[in-house]
């Protein structure tokens, strides 16, 4: 069999084995959904690693084409000393293999499968145990290189994102370094300059003295003294006019060589203020906007920002003294500059100016932010620190701040025309007002609202259908200081990110969707409070799964994304389509009453207040269809059951299960005030006819750590307790003594109401499993199966 044959093989065997090694259930947080051997052959290392441990009579080959059985199987639950119980699973997976081998076209593979069937039967009449031993220690084999990886990349992505923060650290500090020195040298070349000015204006006094002698001179009675006399200060005085002349020129040219030397310096500001204000704080403030949707912030720490605002801020300062000291030698002493060339010092001066207050303005940030979903008459709260901290010596006199709440309108005409210009607000804000302070030990200069209140909100006229939970404001906080004895005064302010004002906890959703899409998709220096009204599905996925981690610990799976594409897409693929507002928070779903961002949002409360725990132990399924999940349970024992998330009832969640005909029933889904009364692992223990967690893990073992203790007989205070139990409608209870009974559900059958996931197939790994397979993984299963032909 050629290289190229199998190669299309497995190009073709991987579409589909793949396929149905995704129906497995969670299995780790980092990777939930995905088979322990798709972590396996998703990296090349780990495969060569386990090629060690697979010997000739439990070739790679079974594990490859029985990837799901496998998994499924209670290794540690055969008995050790009962080689029949292990020989009765074993002639399970022996005739999975068997109908494997069948059913390959091609004849070399089937060959192969066929002859390794035939091998493995030998080795299992003989030593069945053994064989149980040896798949037991390979699977653990694979969880510990799967879990060094995994380790690994954790560890390799921190390293990572820490060298390149000591990277940029370390190359602006290198710049401010160079900066300091080059202002050294240019403050020696002031101090050069004074000297030099300083000697010129000793030689021109000495200039006028002579020429007042001179003048004494020339009214005094001709005489041969006299004349001597004149004779001599003129020598004097021409000496001294030719030395001042030169050194006038020499002064020229050093106040020339000096200017150019200042422009060159504050184009080396103009660059380490861009870089540090323009791409590390705008980072750093989209970071913290990305953290309201649940992303942990890994850029340079504000304290990293700051060590480096605070030295800038001095060199900017030393450059604009030393150009204004020079500025004053000039006025000290006036010399004419040649025709064509310009005295370059006012221009020099304004721009340093600008860069300083560009540099003042730009580092008063908001350094926690108020709620971005603002109700009114609560208490909230912001920090704010000023970067610049003790260097402008701001803190000897410590500025107050305002903060009044303005619109999205108000907010745009704040960013054209200034603050200055514009004094309107949208509503009150009680205690809106403090005064910086100063800490010392950390060099910190800012503020903490702690108390503040809405009291008032004005809002503006609605535009079409839009929602008064679709409406942004933000919190203006301006300040005013003076620097340099009154020399320069700055105004500062800044706007927080944008907040949706309610009056009523039903609201709470909503304005959380109009703040998590503002959140997710707005763009560094937009027009306030501008968004796309249409994104790439793969950028709103990713959003969802950080707004899902933030709330859960715990990360959606590609199979759970997969789910949620269907939601909004149906059968369309949704690497090619767009989501608009509307499809997100504003169209109904199918046959619902709400939106996509209605039932995700309540899911993830759902989550978050009551099943975190099974949710973070991947005891819940979840996000699938129930076709998909009806598929999946028919093909178990009776009692197998799923936990998934309704379709048709909010914040909804119901036991799929299987019954004794191998029907799929749904009970009726529960919901926050169901768990409220009686939480969900309870619920599953007082239901016998449970008994075992998809795929087959017995359902104690799963819940027993959440069963509520109960001291059953006992009194408390002369009364005996009560308790809440769930039960079946009658006619439904399935136990060991009545199997010919059917179950159903506590009081009614749930039936779904999703018409359009009616056709939903099995959903694989991820929608692109094959392109994030490591590319080296084919070939290597080739090479493997050919060597192992040529070998017998």
């Amino acid at each position: 069999m050629t290289s190229e044959l199998i190669d299309g093989f497995f190009e073709n065997s991987m579409q589909v084995e793949f396929k149905e090694c995704s129906v497995l259930p969670k299995v780790s947080v980092l990777h939930r959904f995905m088979s322990q051997w798709a972590k396996v052959e998703r990296s090349s290392n780990i495969f060569r690693q386990m090629q060690q441990y697979y010997p000739p009579h439990f070739p790679l080959e079974v594990r490859y084409f029985l990837c799901e059985w496998i998994e499924e199987q209670q290794w540690d639950e055969i008995d050790e000393i009962n080689p029949e119980h292990a020989k009765q699973v074993l002639d399970i997976m022996l005739d999975l293999l068997r109908q494997k081998a069948e059913s390959q076209e091609h004849f070399i593979v089937r060959i192969k499968l066929e002859e390794i069937y035939q091998n493995l039967q030998n080795y299992i009449e003989t030593n069945a145990l053994g064989m149980v031993q040896v798949i037991k220690n390979c699977l653990a084999a694979e969880i510990k290189f799967i879990e060094q990886a995994e380790q690994a990349m954790q560890q390799q992505q921190i390293q990572k994102a820490l060298s390149e923060h000591h990277r940029i650290n370390d190359l602006i500090m290198n710049e401010i370094q160079n900066l300091t020195r080059r202002l050294q040298s240019s403050e020696n070349d002031v101090k050069n300059l004074q000297h030099k000015q300083e000697m010129c204006i000793i030689e021109y006094n000495k200039m006028q003295k002579c020429a007042g002698l001179l003048q004494q001179l020339s009214n005094m009675p001709n005489s041969q003294e006299k004349i001597n006399k004149e004779a001599q200060l003129k020598q004097q005085k021409e000496q001294i006019d030719d030395k001042l002349t030169k050194m006038a020129q020499e002064i020229l040219r050093h106040r020339i060589e000096l200017s150019k030397k200042f422009e060159q310096t504050m184009f080396k500001l103009q660059e380490i203020q861009k870089e540090i204000l323009d791409n590390q704080l705008v980072a750093w403030k989209r970071q913290q906007q990305l953290s309201g949707n649940g992303l942990v912030l890994d850029s340079v720490s504000i304290e990293t920002i700051q060590n480096w605002v605070e030295n800038l801020a001095e060199l900017i300062w030393q450059n604009r003294q030393q150009i204004k000291k020079c500025s004053q030698l000039q006025q000290h002493l006036h010399i004419m500059f040649p025709e064509g060339t310009e005295d370059m010092l006012p221009k020099l001066n304004d721009a340093i100016t600008r860069i300083l207050s560009s540099l003042v303005t730009s580092t008063f940030i908001i350094e926690v932010q108020p709620p971005q979903v603002l109700k009114k008459d609560a208490r909230f709260g912001a920090v704010l620190r000023f970067l610049v901290g003790k260097t402008l010596n701001i803190h000897m006199n410590l500025p107050q701040v305002k903060a009044t709440i303005i619109s999205e309108n108000q907010a745009k005409e704040s960013m054209s025309n200034g603050v200055k210009t514009n004094n309107n607000t949208s509503g009150d804000i009680l205690n809106n007002t403090g005064t910086m302070e100063y800490q010392p030990t950390t060099g910190q200069l800012g503020i903490s609202f702690r108390n503040m209140q809405l009291k008032k909100i004005k809002r503006a006229d609605k535009k079409g259908t839009e929602a008064v939970t679709e409406e942004k404001f933000c919190i203006l906080f301006q300040s005013e200081f003076s620097v340099g004895s009154n020399e320069l005064v700055f105004q500062v302010w800044t706007l927080s990110l944008p907040v949706v004002v309610t009056v009523h906890g039903n609201q709470e959703c909503n304005a959380t969707a109009t703040v998590f899409w503002d959140n997710a998709f707005a763009e560094a220096g937009r027009d306030p409070f501008f968004v796309p009204d249409q994104v790439e599905w793969s950028r709103l996925s990713e959003q969802l799964n950080l707004k899902c981690i933030a709330c859960t610990g715990t990360s959606l799976s590609q199979t759970n994304l997969a789910y949620l594409a269907t939601k909004l897409f149906g059968n369309k693929d949704p690497n090619t389509s767009l989501v608009s507002w509307a499809q997100f928070n504003k169209d109904l779903l199918p046959n619902t009453t709400f939106t996509f961002w209605e039932w995700f949002f309540a899911i993830i409360k759902l989550i978050k207040d009551n099943l975190k725990d099974f949710w973070n132990d991947d005891a819940i399924v979840g996000f699938v269809s129930k076709n998909q999940a009806q598929d999946w349970l028919s093909k178990k024992p009776v009692g197998t059951f799923l936990l998934r998330f309704s379709d048709s009832q909010l914040g909804g969640i119901t036991i799929a299960y299987t019954g004794l005909k191998q029907e799929v029933l749904n009970l009726a889904p529960f919901t926050s005030k169901d768990f409220h009364i009686r939480g969900l692992a309870d619920r599953l223990k007082d239901l016998d006819n449970l008994v075992y967690l998809y795929p087959n893990k017995p359902k104690d073992d799963v819940f027993s750590k959440n069963y509520t203790l109960t001291d059953e007989g006992t009194t408390k205070n002369g009364y005996i307790p009560s308790l809440i139990k769930i039960t079946l409608p009658n006619g439904f209870h399935h136990t060991a003594e009545s199997e010919n009974k059917q179950p159903c559900s506590p009081d009614v059958i749930y039936e779904s109401t999703e018409n359009s996931l009616q056709n939903m197939e099995e959903l694989p790994l991820s929608p692109n499993m094959n392109q994030e397979l490591d590319t080296d993984f084919p070939n290597m299963m080739a090479d493997l199966l050919l060597s192992s032909i040529m070998s017998s």
